[in-house]
């Protein structure tokens, strides 16, 4: 304000008037100038009026503004949020000095038409604002762009200061939830002592504000809701959110709950359940809590992935009817970049939800580290402004100014279809977990928290001040304890939680080895190979991608030479027809890394993108194809999560190079391969990874086949590696033609997508299934040399067996890694009883490709031990010279064909 000390105030007003008449009369300066002072009201006049009000000065009247912009803008930095520490009683920045205010100023009169009083005096305004943003809960959010949110926030938080409307019935569910949350912990406590369980306590009014958030978001339309959370207080949310029998969960503490599972089961603090909650005004939600190993946020997008996939079930509606809610602890909100490349997804087109409710909360402590170890930022929550959505910071132990903020989040979600984040400051009353020692590592935090009264004790004798009876209070104890001790009594329910119910019924649990027939009528793959040669009159492609179609509508139309491309189009084309949605995203999926796909065409001129596959959907099916952004991690597991939710559809994620895998290894580890085993869950997602030696180093070259393979077990995953667009065909509809589901890896070529030899008749994909093992020779009665292979560097052997004019040596293909198919491997062996000399051959290291896995199968099989002929082992899966490449790669050919 000192720099407008030596204006005409007159003059400064008559300007401002001008200003609100007509702003472009004005040069930019000045408009920027006047435009900052009413940044808060979104332009609102600043109008003196009669009698005390203020007439000689509109500096004031812009100070006032700006006062309330500060306030909304920076009150959260006064707010009294944290349980543990003294509230600040000012902050030099909203101080009125600031505004050129001071204390005679507070008794008078100004107006301000943006603000939930047409006029009021400086002491009621600060009265107000203070009470609203620098109370129990801190509020940002004057960094969103959009000036409708902002002032949408204003309207429900300023004229009731930011608290819910609570009559004495409501504030007794209140404290009834939060009794609910802390004896049960409590009776856990007593009951299993030294067992991990992970307490809420502390944060007990998470179980507050999650009931509230849902029942609110149920009166606004939501049908469904999607939860997700690492360990701390998931079993009190499964017991008091979830309504999962206590029976259930004591009987898992004491290890005695017979059939629990199928196959391994895991801890009892990642499990996941479903079940409808009934809520006011007859509403019912589904609630289902997504099953979580230890690696904390990785269930973020797994969840955004299963919202997806049940909102597009449910067509345009599924957005508002079906809501995820994830919540987060603030040490892992702020330090796992799964969290940011979460929030990334949020407003992609093919990755949204329509808005996500995330609750943070905030313990104050990783597992001993504190905050200033912990992040570089002020809020544990500040990754979330890269969304320009609102952050609320919640006090808690005040389970009012938590209703409050929940019920703001669901409305705020339902009206603009955004995220928005609830931080709910709290503490953790025991460590990390019951057997730890916090005072090891915080002494004087814990001191504050053993001294602290547990907040249904407090929110009690508030309530007991203010008039209800203390007979009420001790009533609702009592009532909780006789539920608790009750169900210890009960015997546990065997079939909660079990799988492959509802959508999943029809599905069978375990891999069968049944051939699966998935050909296509020939007449009916001629026309559909038709129809994805037409294209939106006008419609003009890019030449060389016209060129790469005519080729594809040629080889269709002669019944041979179809490439990879061709074949996967038809596969996609006829499983669309036949009414089963296809769903592909990764990046650059839309015309495909190696440019085979083209399923995206783009207009030359226009920039219209047309898909022909879209218009084959039948029975309700639909083809969606994405470019994901930039990330593994996060993609990987929403396309899992979306598969989840989807059994009859085909879901499939492509990485751009095989190796890029590795930047998801946590959703393969914990989720794809080991899924099933521990939460009796299963999936048909399908990983596609192109795979192959051309000499582009390191990092371009292996998908890693070892890796996954190191995996496998108990039949858990389906490792291929097809080596003909014809078996690409079958594999891809045996995925959901199957009567079971399992993830399915696919190692896919790189330069087989336009090798000469690498194609197939049309007649092959009118018949047939596909083929684990595949065998040929030119005679079986002359051979005496068997090489076993998978994948592309059978055309190199094929290649040289033609030049070399060998008419002895046999060739067998293994397109099926795991689960290996021994039986049909000793029936392609059967005709060669005469063959001596038996070689595995791969171009991969040999402690790397499928080597070292199937080294005992093979020699089973053969009888004897197989020479290995491929790279020697290495510490990186390629050389980096595209020189040295080619001589390994002539090596190991010759090696092949050299007799011991």
């Amino acid at each position: 304000m000192r720099v407008l000390d030596n204006l005409d105030p007159v003059w400064l007003e008559q300007l401002q008037r001008q200003w609100l008449a007509d702003p472009d009369s004005l040069p930019a300066d000045w408009q920027a100038f006047f435009a900052g002072f009413a940044l808060a009201g979104d332009g609102e006049r600043l109008v003196p009026e009669a009698g005390d009000r203020c007439h000689s000065c509109s500096l004031k009247q812009s100070g006032v503004q700006s006062l309330l912009y500060r306030y909304r803008d920076l009150g959260h930095l006064l707010a009294c949020t944290d349980p543990l520490s003294p509230c600040a009683l000012q902050h030099p920045l909203l101080d009125l000095a600031e505004f050129g205010l001071d204390d005679t100023d507070l008794d008078t009169v100004f107006t301000s038409r943006r603000f939930y009083r047409e006029s009021a005096t400086l002491r009621d305004i600060l009265a107000t604002l203070r009470a609203t943003y620098c109370h129990s809960i801190g509020v940002e959010f004057m960094h969103l762009a959009n000036p409708q949110e902002r002032q949408w926030l204003i309207d429900r938080m300023e004229p009731n200061r930011n608290l819910p409307t609570l009559d004495q019935d409501e504030r007794l569910a209140l404290l009834r939830r939060l009794q609910e949350a802390a004896l049960f912990e409590a009776y856990l406590h007593r009951k299993y002592p030294g067992q991990k369980r992970f307490s809420l306590e502390g944060g007990e009014t998470l179980i507050v504000l999650l009931e509230q958030a849902i029942g609110r978001a149920a009166g606004l339309g939501v049908t469904e809701v999607v939860l997700g959370m690492a360990h701390r207080g998931r079993l009190n949310l499964l017991a008091n959110i979830l309504g999962k029998p206590l029976a259930n969960i004591f009987a898992e503490f004491a290890d005695n709950l017979p059939q629990a599972f199928v196959g391994d089961g895991d801890v009892k603090y990642h499990k996941g359940y479903a079940a409808d909650r009934d809520f006011p005004g007859g509403h019912r939600v589904h609630v289902t809590l997504a099953f979580n190993p230890s690696h904390l946020e990785v269930v973020n997008p797994v969840v955004e992935g299963k919202t997806r996939a049940r909102q597009d079930q449910r067509g345009a509606a599924g957005r508002r009817q079906i809501m995820p809610v994830l919540v987060h602890g603030d040490a892992a909100f702020a330090g796992q970049g799964i969290v940011a490349e979460t929030l990334n997804l949020s407003q992609l087109a093919g990755y949204g939800t329509g808005g996500t409710i995330h609750v943070v909360l905030n313990n104050q402590i990783g597992f001993t580290t504190l905050p200033q170890d912990a992040r570089s930022t002020r809020y544990a929550t500040d990754v979330a402004k890269m969304l320009m959505v609102p952050i609320f910071h919640v006090h808690g132990d005040d389970p009012e100014a938590v209703t409050q903020t929940a019920r703001l989040a669901a409305e705020y979600r339902q009206t603009f279809g955004r995220d928005v984040v609830v931080e709910i400051v709290c503490y953790r009353r025991h460590g990390h977990n019951e057997g730890d020692e916090p005072y090891f590592t915080q002494p004087g935090m814990y001191d504050r928290i053993k001294a602290r009264p547990p907040v249904h004790r407090l929110y009690a004798t508030q309530l007991q001040e203010a008039g209800t009876p203390a007979a009420l209070v001790v009533a609702g104890e009592a009532a909780v304890n006789a539920r608790l001790e009750a169900a210890q009594a009960q015997a546990p329910d065997p079939s909660v939680a079990a799988g492959f119910t509802g959508d999943w019924s029809g599905v069978h649990r375990g891999y069968a080895t049944v051939k699966v027939a998935t050909g296509v009528a020939r007449a009916q793959l001629l026309a559909l190979g038709q129809h994805l040669a037409e294209l939106p009159p006008g419609f003009m492609l890019h030449p060389k991608v016209a060129a790469l179609l005519d080729r594809r509508q040629a080889s269709i139309a002669s019944g041979s030479g179809l490439d990879w491309g061709t074949a996967e189009a038809l596969a996609f084309a006829s499983l669309l027809q036949e009414g089963t949605s296809v769903r592909l995203s990764g990046q650059d999926s839309g015309r495909g890394t190696f440019n085979h796909r083209h399923a995206i065409l783009h207009d030359q001129q226009s920039a219209a993108t047309c898909l022909p596959l879209a218009g084959l959907a039948q029975g309700g099916a639909a083809f969606a194809v994405f470019d994901s952004m930039l990330s593994e991690y996060a993609v990987l597991a929403f396309e899992y999560g979306y598969a989840l939710a989807s059994p009859t559809a085909l879901v499939l994620w492509e990485a751009q190079f095989g190796d890029f895998a590795n930047g998801a290894q946590p959703v393969i580890d914990q989720f794809i391969a080991s899924g099933e085993s521990k939460w009796d869950r299963s999936c048909g997602l399908v990983l596609l990874l192109p795979h192959g030696y051309e000499g582009q180093g390191a990092e371009h070259s292996s998908a890693r086949i070892e890796r996954f393979l190191q995996l496998c077990g108990e039949d858990n995953l389906l490792v291929t590696y097809p080596s003909t667009p014809a078996q690409m065909f079958h594999l891809l509809r045996r995925q959901v033609r199957q009567t079971f589901r399992k993830p399915l890896v696919v190692f896919t070529p790189k330069s087989l997508f336009r090798h000469p030899a690498c194609v197939s008749a049309l007649d092959e994909l009118a018949s047939g299934w596909f083929r684990e093992i595949l065998a040929d020779a030119a005679d079986y009665q002359q051979i005496s040399r068997v090489l076993f292979c998978t994948g592309k560097i059978y055309y190199d052997l094929v290649s040289e067996r033609t030049a070399q004019g060998v008419s002895d040596m046999a060739i067998i293909r293994i397109e099926q890694l795991y689960p290996l198919r021994a039986d049909l491997l000793r029936e392609a062996l059967a005709p060669l009883a005469q063959a001596r000399h038996f070689a595995w051959v791969q171009e991969e290291p040999a402690n790397m490709g499928a080597w070292e896995f199937l080294r005992r199968a093979l020699t089973d099989v053969v009888g004897h031990e197989l020479q290995y002929v491929g790279r020697p082992t290495a510490a990186a899966p390629a050389v980096g010279s595209h020189h040295q490449h080619g001589d390994e790669q002539r090596r190991i050919i010759e090696a092949a064909f050299q007799r011991p």
